[in-house]
């Protein structure tokens, strides 16, 4: 299904205001659009509405006022809870046109719950998951990664310029999220490597505070160096995001994997250490703190066989 072309000003509904959400919201409602939320802890929702937003007091409410909908939630639970539950989405006597999922769930879910939102409701599902982070929802910067047709994602893709920059269809529905879960073994793998590196610098004596400033232009420069080694030397007073969430999301990556056959080693050695991270308590701490772990480990006898030299054969 193809639906029609949403108005300039279309009524928006906004499930889900956390740390990426509600950046999100506030960003809807300075571009003008008349916006209702919905959150399961109300208390986060004070500020926004005495700005304006309209509050409902459950996902159905929301959907009955609204065109388009946003979710921005946890984990595909709360997704199917939100939408199809009780009190979801689906319940609404008039259901919105569009859907639009920024939350990171496994593409199979993804195509199971939008093919039940159409056989319900008739209307359009599009995954859009977003990379970018917290500062980049406040800066309206995002890069957003849509699954769904072409004039689907048209037809939405205005009012995602409120909160993003880069808005790219990457196939049918659940291509968005496949893609996001390629952006996370990304983003993963190069935040174990950061601290790998920080703990290296400080065993060998080098001030790792200096590090981002000296690689930056170079080959190693990325936006997770210049922002995570810093906290992995200061941990931040809250979390951008945490270790736990950044489990389940390699836990999507890894059924992706298996799915596809496609091996994915480091990503694997990685899960490990975030694993370990949450048995140790971190868990709800920022990403960057999977250092801790690093720092507490001794060197192995295998790691100490791999970074000692090697005589050279004598064979001939």
């Amino acid at each position: 299904m193809s639906a029609a072309a949403v108005p300039d000003v279309p009524r928006v509904g906004f499930c889900g205001i956390g740390k990426m959400g509600e950046p999100m919201a506030w960003r809807l409602l300075a571009a003008g659009h008349a916006l209702r939320v919905w959150n399961r802890s109300s208390a986060k929702l004070a500020a926004l509405a005495a700005e304006g937003s309209v509050v409902s007091d459950s996902p159905r409410r929301l959907a009955e006022a609204s065109e388009v909908v946003m979710l921005c939630l946890g984990d595909a639970h709360a997704v199917e809870e939100v939408v199809f539950g009780e009190q979801g989405l689906a319940r609404a006597a008039t259901a919105p046109r569009f859907l639009i999922d920024h939350s990171t769930i496994a593409p199979t879910e993804t195509r199971r719950f939008a093919q039940r939102w159409h056989d319900l409701t008739g209307g359009v599902w599009i995954d859009a998951p977003v990379s970018g982070g917290t500062a980049g929802a406040v800066t309206g910067t995002l890069a957003i990664m849509c699954g769904g047709s072409t004039n689907d994602i048209a037809a939405v893709e205005p009012l995602l310029r409120a909160y993003a920059s880069r808005v790219t269809r990457m196939g049918a529905t659940g291509a968005g999220q496949a893609t996001k879960l390629a952006n996370q073994a990304i983003v993963v793998t190069t935040i174990a490597g950061i601290a790998e590196a920080c703990v290296l610098a400080q065993r060998a004596g080098i001030d790792a505070a200096a590090i981002p400033a000296a690689l930056r232009g170079g080959w190693a420069d990325s936006v997770l160096l210049q922002t995570l080694m810093p906290r992995m030397l200061t941990p931040p007073s809250s979390p951008s995001g945490t270790i736990r969430t950044m489990l389940k999301d390699l836990d999507a990556v890894g059924a992706l994997a298996r799915e596809a056959n496609a091996p994915l080693r480091a990503v694997g050695e990685v899960r490990k250490l975030l694993q370990e991270a949450v048995d140790r308590g971190l868990g709800d701490e920022d990403i960057s703190q999977i250092v801790k772990v690093l720092l507490d480990q001794r060197m192995t006898h295998e790691s100490r066989v791999m970074s000692e030299p090697r005589a050279l054969s004598t064979r001939q």
